[in-house]
């Protein structure tokens, strides 16, 4: 990870504005540093989100970026998810769905297990409920989702502090 205090002064600013806009840096942002075009990159995840947070709701946004993140087995992304569903009073182990949920739940669990393979009950599912445009984020934004979880794998990021409560006993030891 980055260090603050050696870092530029373009690393500095984005610390500053993470800090500024969340409270804290993340593990893994503090690693992106290390390039500061991949971390823009990835903060688009930011910008899909405010896209879609007005039709599907931050609720359903966090079961299906848990879910994504839980099948592909990222300890930081699926604890992370986790703590704001566990803080925000809901179960992600037994969530109670509505139709929109349970749907994006299956797509994300689709989208893990086999991409390739997402099933026709789902495509039209999402025809139903969501405009052209509306599909595009939402398939966009499980990419980025993938990719994070793909980058915090790969990169070996540590898991910030702050999700070592929200650890279950089969969660492995990243």
């Amino acid at each position: 990870m980055t260090d603050y205090e050696t870092s530029s002064e373009e690393v500095r600013r984005e610390y500053d504005d993470q800090i500024a806009r969340h409270g804290r840096i993340t593990n893994m942002k503090r690693t992106l540093l290390h390039s500061v075009p991949a971390f823009n990159a990835y903060m688009e995840w930011y910008t899909l989100r405010d896209l879609i947070v007005p039709f599907i709701g931050e609720r359903a946004l966090s079961l299906f970026s848990y879910t994504i993140s839980n099948g592909n087995n990222c300890l930081i992304c699926s604890l992370f998810f986790r703590k704001i569903l566990v803080d925000s009073g809901e179960d992600p182990d037994n969530p109670n769905l509505s139709d929109v949920e349970r749907l994006l739940m299956e797509l994300g669990r689709q989208i893990a297990v086999d991409p390739h393979a997402i099933t026709g009950d789902i495509y039209a599912g999402l025809k139903e409920k969501f405009t052209q445009e509306q599909i595009v984020l939402i398939v966009a934004f499980a990419g980025i989702m993938y990719a994070t979880n793909l980058f915090n794998t790969v990169a070996k990021v540590p898991l910030d502090e702050v999700l070592y409560p929200y650890r279950g006993k089969h969660d492995r030891e990243d």
